[in-house]
């Protein structure tokens, strides 16, 4: 598969991601920690989508902060993008251990905001 390919796959990919969030905007239904696995799923892929367009072979890490300085390497401008890093916590290597956010409720819109917004870059980048 060329990274073309592989970029549009991974980028479909987080798209299925984000459109779940969509439907889990109720936290009376859906927990932090469901949510917020999906938002750090739909930034890994989407990221992944671009380091792959740009012919990055990347490494097997679900570490946001990692593959945006990857990003951030090619000169890509990524200061907007570490807002998600802070969704590493919920990552799949902490699936299933317990723990509790610092910081409090997530604010979904937000982050509902947030992985739009890198949807979008890597869409237009990928055009």
């Amino acid at each position: 598969m060329s990274d073309i390919e592989h970029a549009r796959m991974m980028l479909e990919l987080a798209k299925k991601d984000f459109k779940a969030l969509g439907g889990m905007i109720d936290a009376e239904v859906f927990d932090d920690s469901i949510f917020g696995f999906h938002v750090q799923q739909t930034a890994e892929k989407a990221i992944k989508a671009w380091l792959s367009f740009l012919g990055v072979k990347y490494p097997k890490t679900h570490d946001l902060r990692h593959l945006l300085t990857l990003l951030d390497g090619r000169g890509v401008s990524t200061e907007a993008l570490f807002e998600l890093v802070e969704y590493n916590a919920y990552a799949v290597q902490f699936r299933y251990e317990s723990f509790l956010a610092d910081e409090g409720p997530i604010d979904r819109k937000e982050a509902l905001s947030l992985a739009g917004s890198l949807i979008e870059r890597v869409e237009g980048v990928l055009k």
